[in-house]
């Protein structure tokens, strides 16, 4: 499990060396099919480019605030960040993408899924699929027998494997914006100012403290969704997982190791292109 973890964090590494930049992470073949997954998360949007065999070429991302608990409430918000993404996508690759696949929160609904389905088809897509976001996480780290916990902006979900076989999917609404609301109220700050302060990586010996009972009820959700049918390894993923201190909280309250892949945000929008088909 170790040397796995260890060849897919090279693989996310590079890859996020090359977010929004101009060339590709890999040459691509001329006609060589490709596939594109969409993450619309709370706080931003993510594009990603992968060939037939799930490696990854390309990805973008812009910050939005398109999007609150799982649910697009700003649908032309959404579909102009992706059209220019998938524009830009072209541009870099010098193909066109014609297919995505997208996904949700679980227990998010079908209404929530037809939104996404249908941004991603008003940006020029065909959308192929809408799956849930922790299980799309465990696609990408190849998760035989175990929990992913994705938390993003507005939620955390959860997904249970065993045998390869999804067995428990569970949604709760905390994440990464509680983190910040709790931080604009100790500073006395407006929630931008907040959101940019937990971001700056410079600031997380002052931010983390501050937000750790945040991450302590995270933690103490997941324990007790899955209590019964708790199974290792336990990854944690997601751009709100990306302070040092994240796993080191959910161990000790899950008491159990936890692991968090490097660059955790991109762990899940590359999975959800895993399954375009």
């Amino acid at each position: 499990m170790a040397e796995n973890l260890e060849q897919l964090n090279q693989v996310l590494t590079d890859f996020a060396a090359k977010v929004n930049g101009d060339q590709p992470v890999q040459a691509i073949k001329a006609g060589e099919p490709l596939k594109v997954g969409v993450d619309l998360g709370t706080s931003s949007i993510v594009l990603t480019v992968l060939t037939a065999n799930n490696r990854p070429v390309y990805g973008a991302f812009e910050y939005a605030n398109a999007v609150r608990d799982g649910i697009v409430v700003n649908y032309m918000e959404s579909v102009q960040i992706l059209k220019r993404l998938k524009e830009k996508a072209e541009s870099v690759l010098g193909v066109e993408l014609t297919q995505a696949c997208g996904a949700i929160p679980p227990g998010t609904g079908e209404s929530s899924q037809r939104i996404v389905a249908n941004v991603i088809e008003a940006a020029g897509f065909e959308c192929c699929d809408v799956v849930d976001e922790p299980t799309a996480a465990g696609k990408f780290l190849r998760v035989q027998n175990g929990t992913v916990v994705d938390i993003g902006g507005g939620t955390t979900g959860i997904s249970v494997f065993a045998e390869g076989k999804l067995v428990k999917v569970i949604d709760e609404p905390t994440g990464g914006t509680h983190m910040t609301l709790v931080l604009a109220g100790y500073h006395h700050l407006p929630y931008e100012k907040a959101e940019l302060l937990k971001r700056d990586a410079a600031k997380e010996t002052e931010v983390f403290p501050i937000i750790r009972p945040v991450v302590e009820k995270m933690a103490m959700i997941t324990k007790n969704e899955i209590q019964d049918q708790l199974i290792t390894p336990v990854y944690v993923v997601g751009g709100t997982t990306n302070f040092t201190q994240f796993e080191t909280v959910f161990t000790k309250t899950l008491g159990v190791e936890v692991l968090k892949p490097a660059c955790p945000q991109f762990v899940t929008p590359l999975g959800i292109g895993m399954y375009e088909i």
